[in-house]
């Protein structure tokens, strides 16, 4: 018989300790926590968020810092290149000029025939000559029956390069011309040739005439400016330029924002709420529900959207040339969900199946619990995905429409209506056309960066282990 084991005090003593132990421990992350930790490391994702961030604060705080009426027109600065504060001079209002007529004493030069008509000797600028007027004078021509003035951006080189033709005299005895032709501060070469009548002279006269930027009395009251003639002031920059009326380009930059991204966000956001909603609950209870569901989803893609974007418009009493914002968004909101309901649903068919689904089920979980807490977050990358492609077909839609008439509809800016006004004079004055073209296509790149980076850095079944 085995003796019975008596255990004694030392039998409890502590063990030893060791001198040296190696502890392996890790801080407690959590989902959001960790998925922060994978988009750091992901730079293109982050560099796309930091992005989006400053296309908000130039949205939202640039109005702010940048106090520049979007509507204010400068006629004086038609499709101005960007450029930064500039000076102009006064001048007082141009009144009607009468000209330089030669005196009635006067004998003018004889016509020897129509073939014996020569050319002016010299041009004379009267005054300064600004950008709100230059005023030309020339002496008589032998055989001139009137005179031709043009005016070119660089120096003629034959009778076939003379440039715009500005206008002419009625007779022979008035020898001057005043040009106001959308005038900018640049070099000009104006040239006068003399007309016996039917035909023109072989030689011509040109005169490099540098214009300087100037304003009058009258213009600088309205902005409120002391108004001294013969002073200097001056001017607001226009960093990206002006458009073909004279408004800055980089105020209607950010109000074109406004507009654009509330489309381009607002609508995506609405829609694929709707669309992730309605596709989990007909994956989930599958089934008759399903099919009916489905079918209802596959007639509202089939309805045709620029239809019903007009019947949308009449039915809220816009009338033509009025913008058409919140018909677009109920438009895009009504028949693009369908697209994102038909993604979510075969994405939930596949995670019914699955285990964690099944337990969760088996210890009593409702159909809406398992829905909004197992199903959709665990689809919440591809939706992410979606979104981020729904954005831009949302901002080339806005794009579309405001290039038919149907959208955003002048004073008010967009990015999209802006590239259309920029396409007709993008070989002139290319900058009309860059900068809202530009944002667009940013802000899409920056959006689908960003919507990879948040697909993989959501994935559940990627989260770092170490």
């Amino acid at each position: 018989m085995n003796k019975a084991f008596a255990p004694a005090l030392a039998d409890f003593a502590p063990a030893p300790a060791r001198q040296k132990m190696d502890t392996i421990s890790r801080p407690s992350l959590s989902y959001w926590q960790d998925a922060w930790q994978r988009l750091k490391i992901n730079k293109r994702a982050l560099v796309s968020l930091y992005l989006v961030l400053g296309l908000l604060i130039f949205t939202l705080l640039g109005p702010i810092l940048w106090n520049y009426d979007p509507a204010l027109q400068d006629l004086d600065s038609i499709s101005q290149a960007p450029s930064f504060s500039t000076t102009a001079l006064f001048v007082d209002d141009p009144g009607i000029w009468e000209g330089v007529l030669l005196q009635e004493s006067s004998t003018l030069p004889p016509v020897t025939g129509q073939s014996a008509v020569l050319g002016a000797t010299r041009l004379n600028i009267e005054g300064t000559a600004t950008t709100q007027y230059v005023r030309l004078s020339w002496e008589p021509v032998e055989g001139g029956a009137y005179y031709l003035v043009y005016r070119n951006d660089h120096q003629p080189e034959s009778a076939e390069d003379l440039g715009l033709p500005l206008g002419q005299t009625l007779t022979a005895r008035e020898l001057s011309f005043e040009d106001r032709l959308q005038l900018q501060p640049q070099t000009y070469y104006y040239t006068i040739i003399a007309s016996g009548g039917l035909r023109e002279a072989s030689d011509f006269a040109t005169e490099a005439v540098e214009l300087e930027r100037a304003i009058t009395v009258s213009q600088a009251l309205e902005r409120n400016l002391p108004a001294t003639p013969g002073t200097r002031v001056e001017l607001s920059a226009h960093p990206f330029g002006t458009d073909y009326l004279g408004r800055d380009l980089l105020a209607r930059t950010m109000m074109g924002a406004q507009v654009s991204l509330f489309i381009g966000i607002a609508a995506p956001f609405i829609f694929v709420l709707l669309g992730v909603i309605y596709g989990g609950v007909s994956g989930y209870f599958g089934g008759k529900i399903d099919l009916l569901m489905m079918r209802f989803a596959e007639f509202v893609i089939a309805l045709p959207f620029l239809l019903f974007m007009i019947l949308f418009r009449i039915g809220f009493g816009i009338g033509p040339g009025e913008s058409g914002i919140f018909p677009m968004l109920v438009a895009l909101v009504l028949l693009s969900w369908p697209n994102v309901a038909r993604i979510v649903r075969g994405q939930v068919l596949q995670l019914r199946e699955e285990a964690f689904v099944q337990a969760a089920r088996l210890l009593g979980a409702n159909p809406a619990y398992l829905i909004f807490r197992h199903m959709i977050p665990n689809t919440m990358g591809l939706i992410l995905v979606t979104l981020t492609f729904a954005i831009p077909m949302a901002i080339f839609t806005e794009a579309f429409l405001s290039f038919i008439g149907m959208g955003v509809a002048p004073p008010t800016p967009s990015w999209g209506s802006m590239s259309n006004e920029g396409i007709r004079s993008m070989l002139s004055t290319p900058h009309e056309l860059l900068f809202p073209a530009f944002f667009i296509s940013v802000t899409v790149l920056a959006f689908n960066l960003l919507g990879d980076g948040l697909r993989d850095a959501l994935d559940s079944r990627m989260r770092s282990r170490e």
